[in-house]
């Protein structure tokens, strides 16, 4: 299911969309390997490679620094700044263009685990995204989503990052 909510204007420079999908996985092996942000160019096209910048494992705190390759090569610092395993995890930082929040919220069914993505995007006044940019983005972040999915089925169960 996917639902878009999209509010952007010349003098509204917002974007807020949604993305939820069922995951044929444990709600930890999907918490663990969104949270390990190194995976980030396997599900994400336009990601050439994501680093953390902060030293030991995933948490509330730590700073990535990545390249991303589309729109344009740049250089992004993404932060976890909200942290619950396997139920929140809340990712603060610069989106191509755009700087925002990409929020998941997990919720355990059964040995499946339903997964929903809000993101939260705010344009400087040279940036604003039109209608048809804010489709693509919500459209490039939905088949991300998907791809994050097929990888996750694929793995082994004992498997859940890099």
């Amino acid at each position: 299911m996917i639902s878009e909510f999209f509010r952007s204007s010349r003098t509204e420079r917002k974007v807020h969309f949604t993305n939820a999908l069922r995951i044929e996985r444990p709600v930890s092996a999907v918490f663990d390997y969104l949270a390990d942000l190194r995976n980030l160019p396997a599900w994400n096209y336009a990601i050439r490679e994501t680093r953390p910048v902060t030293p030991g494992p995933a948490g509330l705190g730590s700073v990535y620094q990545q390249l991303r390759s589309l729109p344009r090569p740049m250089r992004e610092q993404l932060e976890i700044v909200e942290y619950e395993p396997g139920r929140r995890l809340v990712i603060e930082g610069g989106f191509g263009l755009l700087q925002g929040r990409s929020i998941y919220d997990l919720e355990e069914a059964a040995t499946a685990t339903n997964l929903v993505n809000e993101i939260e995007l705010e344009a400087g006044a040279r940036n604003a995204p039109g209608g048809l940019v804010t489709r693509g983005i919500a459209h490039a972040v939905a088949r991300n989503l998907r791809v994050l999915k097929d990888i996750l089925e694929a793995h082994d169960q004992g498997t859940g990052s890099r």
